[in-house]
């Protein structure tokens, strides 16, 4: 992969945004392949380049919860682009909360060294957008952090990436956000009936103490490229319901970027907004919107929904039973969930199912389902899907069909339900996707 062209189109979309035009660019934080797949056919329609985040829990030196490691990250990314078409040079590598927090049981120094592991593996597997995120206290820390451990911890990350990436001979240094007023990556664990919107005297004072700390450390080259300060907008959600933007709430945070030079706002958790909300966040300046549970929350929609289907057309000893399989896997390893949703019950099973905060998003990658997603796709495969059952359990992806006047495979109507999503926010970005249909 060679994402050198696509960084300096996406760095152009932040400075033009930054000088007032309506226009960012959107951040896809999924490693499932059907995810990867919709998101270059969404850019490949449009012709943009396509900003694709690893996050710390999801892959790293470990293997994370994808059991992928940084160095393998990028040669399945690009062996999905060269399936659809889409030139590796359009695509851009992120980082996503790069720092302690897989390790936060350990005391500082260890967390720290295995994060200082962490930034290395990515950057010499050559991911150019670091998200530096040493927010979270480690066992013996007193909590809250300081402002200035976080930005020394911050600080001590990036000489290691900026090391690293000398090290690699290519002379080109990764692009730095910082900041992390959000949820730790995976979603909180509780319900906040009101969020509290950075104000902008913390974005500030959070640029300041970062700046001198990197001072310090003399990266002054690195904070030339700092291009993203992460914030909380008023935009979140938990299992059952959305914190929507509210554009007026934000003005004063929105009116302080004038005293930030050279960054963009970066908004997590923007998932499950409504269209509008998308525009006002890139039009007040949150240049970069990260989605990644509403993308796999589409998608299991799709599978669910073909699974449906599936019972309509094939014998029951031939089903793949997959949102039954789902369940007993998320039963029989709990751990992914079990601190986010009731222990035992209906609406433990159902939260399990369908909750925005999407925890079965960790299992896909299970053997047992898997093999039930293979199942179900291979059933439907050798079958066509009857219109009725499609508008039935599918309706958006019926009404594709009809227009395209053709019902694609189970592959294809699940990504194509995954770009229902990418399509929304590329329009707010200010691009112009075509209608989705069959992918």
């Amino acid at each position: 992969m060679n994402p050198y062209a696509g960084l300096r189109d996406v760095r152009r979309v932040l400075e033009k945004n930054r000088k007032g035009s309506p226009v960012g660019v959107y951040s896809i934080c999924s490693a499932h392949p059907l995810v990867l797949e919709a998101a270059m056919l969404q850019a490949r329609r449009d012709d943009t380049p396509l900003l694709i985040e690893a996050t710390a829990n999801q892959v790293n030196q470990f293997g994370g919860y994808t059991g992928v490691l940084p160095e393998e990250f990028p040669a399945r990314v690009g062996s999905i682009a060269e399936r659809v078409g889409l030139p590796t040079d359009r695509i851009v590598l992120g980082g996503d909360h790069l720092g302690p927090v897989c390790w936060t049981n350990e005391q500082a120094t260890a967390a720290m060294a295995r994060a200082r592991d962490l930034v290395r593996d990515y950057v010499a597997a050559g991911f150019l957008k670091i998200h530096l995120d040493t927010s979270m206290a480690c066992a013996g820390d007193t909590e809250p952090l300081r402002d200035e451990i976080v930005a020394r911890r911050a600080a001590e990350l990036c000489e290691v990436a900026e090391r690293t990436a000398l090290d690699g001979g290519n002379g080109v240094g990764p692009v730095y956000v910082i900041g992390t007023e959000v949820p730790p990556p995976g979603g909180g664990t509780r319900h906040v009936e009101r969020l509290e919107i950075t104000t902008a005297e913390r974005a500030i004072r959070t640029m300041e103490v970062h700046r001198d700390a990197f001072m310090e450390r003399g990266l002054e080259a690195a904070w030339s490229r700092v291009i993203g300060l992460v914030v909380q907008p008023g935009v979140e959600f938990d299992h059952t319901s959305v914190h929507r933007y509210e554009p007026e709430r934000a003005k004063a945070l929105r009116d302080a970027l004038g005293e930030l030079p050279g960054v963009v706002y970066e908004a997590h958790s923007t998932d499950y907004q409504p269209p509008e909300a998308y525009r006002s966040l890139v039009r007040d300046h949150f240049a970069i919107l990260k989605v990644g549970p509403q993308l796999t929350f589409a998608l299991r929609e799709a599978l669910f929904a073909l699974s449906a289907i599936e019972a309509e057309l094939v014998s029951t000893s031939r089903r793949s039973n997959l949102p039954d399989v789902c369940d007993r896997t998320m039963r029989e390893d709990p751990a992914q969930w079990i601190r986010h949703y009731p222990a035992k019950g209906d609406r433990a099973r159902w939260l399990r199912r369908f909750s925005y905060s999407d925890r079965i998003r960790y299992y896909w990658n299970h053997r047992s389902i898997a093999e039930a997603v293979q199942r179900l796709f291979g059933n439907l495969s050798e079958t066509k899907i009857p219109l009725p059952l499609l508008s039935q359990f599918l309706p958006s992806q019926y009404r594709n069909a009809l227009m395209a006047n053709a019902v694609p495979g189970p592959r294809g109507l699940a990504i194509a339900q995954v770009m229902q999503v990418t399509s929304v926010y590329a329009r707010a970005c200010g691009e112009r996707p075509r209608i989705t249909a069959a992918a």
